[in-house]
C-alpha cells in the first residue's frame, strides 16, 4: 500500500495540479456534484483526469499504477476522454439492470435501521430493475428483518407494493 501511495503522490506532481483545492472526497455521488458545481476548479484534461484518479481502488488503482510506473508520459494522463474510454471500457458495469437487479436481490434491511432510509436504497436500484410491482413487493419483503416479519404476521396482509411500504413506514 505504501508503493501505491507513492505512486499517486508521484502522478499528482506529474500533473499540473496548482490551481485545483484538493480534499478528501466520500464517494461518486460527491465527486459528480462537486465537478458538476465546480466547473471552474477543473478547467483541464489533466485536472479531471487527477480527480478521478483520486476515486479509483482496488483492481482499477492497480491498473493506474501499472500504466504509471511503465510509462508515466502516457496520454491517459492528460486525456479526459482518453482516461474515460480506457477505465470505462475496462472496469465499468456492462448491464446496468443485471447490476441493479443483483443489488436489490442482495439489499437487506439491518434490525437496527430504519425502514425510511433503509426503503430510499431500495427504491434507488428498483427503478433501475424496471421490475412489476408484484416482484417489488416479494423482494422488499425479503429484505425485511425479522421483527418487522413478527409484526406483519399478524396484520392483514397488503396486497399492494404501495400500501405494503407505507404499512411498514408506520410499523417501524
Amino acid at each position: 500500500m505504501v508503493l501505491g501511495s507513492a505512486l499517486l503522490h508521484k502522478a499528482w506532481e506529474h500533473l499540473p495540479l496548482q490551481d485545483m483545492a484538493w480534499h478528501t472526497v466520500s464517494s461518486p455521488s460527491v465527486w459528480a456534484t462537486q465537478t458538476q458545481s465546480k466547473p471552474h476548479t477543473f478547467t483541464s484534461d489533466q485536472a479531471w483526469v487527477a480527480f478521478a484518479i483520486s476515486y479509483l481502488q482496488g483492481i482499477a488503482l492497480d491498473h493506474y499504477t501499472a500504466i504509471l510506473c511503465f510509462n508515466p508520459d502516457h496520454p491517459l494522463f492528460t486525456n479526459w476522454q482518453a482516461f474515460v474510454n480506457k477505465f470505462s471500457f475496462k472496469f465499468s458495469v456492462f448491464d446496468m439492470v443485471a447490476e441493479a437487479e443483483r443489488k436489490l436481490v442482495s439489499l437487506r434491511m439491518r434490525a437496527n435501521k430504519h425502514f425510511t432510509v433503509f426503503v430510499v436504497q431500495f427504491k434507488k436500484e428498483a427503478y433501475e430493475t424496471s421490475w412489476n410491482y408484484n416482484a417489488l413487493r416479494f423482494q422488499l419483503s425479503k429484505a425485511l428483518p425479522k421483527h418487522i416479519h413478527n409484526v406483519l404476521q399478524l396484520k392483514p396482509k397488503q396486497p399492494t407494493y404501495k400500501g405494503f411500504k407505507n404499512f411498514i413506514t408506520q410499523i417501524d
